[in-house]
């Protein structure tokens, strides 16, 4: 059963009672991430992540990994857009000594200067690392064109810049800023019972207080022309990302969207997949996504593509697009998108951590978990006359952006851009 509770400082706690199980996964979740920063400090909530597990006032860093791998568990944290979470995964009997290790490091890290002089060397090589692996790259260039001088258009990691001059002082105040109880969930998931994860967020946590965070920068909505970045580099494939404004997570045709992607490039069956790498040979890899934020979304493709044929590929990429959006989709290939999405579904939710953070992400961004049942039956809500005004819309040529990564020659950059309909 999941439950959910908020304590009196407005710290919400989220868990489901999976009985049969040995594992227990937990997670701390606080609603500040790389939209939250501006430029002069681009990387302080993904930097201030890395500090933490230099250690907190009650735990140093060697506590913090031999406490929770010590007993056979898994530990990690990871900075999004719009959240940060630190989690684990272990037996279930430890997990009280778990959560008591990942609050500590998250609320009370020391943050002392000499770790934070020995992290930034780690996370400026972590971003010449992104830099020099083109599949990466590529991404970083399209979030630029998809939110121009938006925080949302720069690196989540920072910049060489902004890392290098990062002081204590910015890493502490952004903590301070943001690091509430008003910002904060507590995901469980296990063979747990709600009333003791409640109590022990109370014990440690309940006398934390503070206002709500500020909050972030809007983003655009509207796009009136189509944009291209393309970046020469001596690499054996290009690399090509494609990318649409689209829906936020709460939109009505958020599902649709969902669906639509995946006839497009979600599998093996995806019309890109089909037409550009099994039919034609132009691509090893090629597939799309969405992803979605509480106020702007996109719609993504990805291919990596043969230097010389890197033209025909965006070519026959466009028109698959276009055809969907002209004329629609299939019965059959829309009942197997339909089938692929709840079977994906219920597949991803069968262990404690993907229930875990399933959860989390809701409650932290949404106040709310959605059910399997609303889901499936927002799925099956779908019809196919959605998916064709969905693509219509969302495919507008206007909406367009391009970057490519990759050895390209004059001729095949002014062949893109045509394509594109850039001058």
């Amino acid at each position: 059963m999941r439950q959910i509770t908020q304590l009196a400082n407005r710290i919400r706690i989220v868990t489901q009672e999976f009985k049969q199980r040995d594992s227990a996964a937990i997670g701390v979740w606080i609603a500040a991430g790389g939209r939250y920063e501006a430029q002069e400090n681009k990387g302080v909530a993904h930097f201030l992540e890395h500090m933490a597990f230099k250690g907190s006032d009650k735990y140093s860093c060697d506590d913090t990994k031999q406490l929770i791998e010590g007993v056979g568990g898994n530990v990690n944290a990871f900075t999004a857009e719009e959240e940060t979470c630190y989690y684990a995964k272990v037996p279930a009997k430890h997990l009280k000594q778990t959560f008591d290790v990942l609050s500590d490091i998250t609320f009370f890290p020391k943050i002392m200067p000499k770790d934070v002089e020995k992290e930034r060397a780690v996370i400026l090589e972590e971003i010449k690392m992104y830099h020099d692996q083109p599949q990466y790259y590529v991404m970083e260039l399209l979030e630029e064109l998809l939110w121009p001088h938006h925080p949302l258009g720069q690196n989540l990691a920072g910049t060489m810049a902004s890392v290098g001059g990062m002081s204590t002082a910015q890493l502490k105040t952004f903590q301070k800023a943001y690091y509430l109880p008003s910002n904060t969930v507590i995901s469980a998931c296990g063979p747990i019972k709600h009333e003791d994860i409640v109590q022990w967020v109370r014990t440690k946590l309940g006398r934390l207080n503070g206002p709500q965070g500020p909050d972030y920068i809007p983003a655009r909505k509207i796009q009136e022309a189509p944009a291209v970045h393309l970046f020469h580099k001596s690499t054996e494939q290009m690399h090509l990302a494609l990318g649409y404004l689209a829906y936020e997570t709460n939109h009505k045709d958020y599902y649709a969207l969902a669906l639509l992607s995946i006839i497009l490039g979600g599998n093996m069956s995806s019309r890109l997949f089909n037409e550009v790498r099994e039919k034609r040979g132009l691509a090893y890899s090629i597939g799309s996504g969405v992803k979605s934020m509480n106020d702007t979304g996109a719609f993504i493709v990805r291919a990596g593509v043969d230097n010389a044929k890197i033209g025909a590929a965006l070519e026959l990429i466009l028109k698959v697009l276009k055809s969907v959006a002209k004329n629609g989709i299939k019965s059959d290939e829309f009942k197997r998108a339909q089938e692929y999405y709840m079977g994906q579904f219920l597949l991803g939710l069968e262990d404690t951590m993907d229930q875990m953070l399933w959860m989390g992400a809701g409650v932290i961004s949404q106040d709310k978990v959605k059910s399997l049942d609303d889901v499936i039956k927002k799925i099956k809500a779908v019809t196919l006359g959605d998916i064709k005004r969905v693509a219509a819309e969302i495919l507008d040529p206007k909406r367009l952006n391009m970057a490519i990564v990759g050895p390209l020659t004059d001729a095949q950059q002014a062949q893109l851009r045509r394509h594109c309909q850039v001058d």
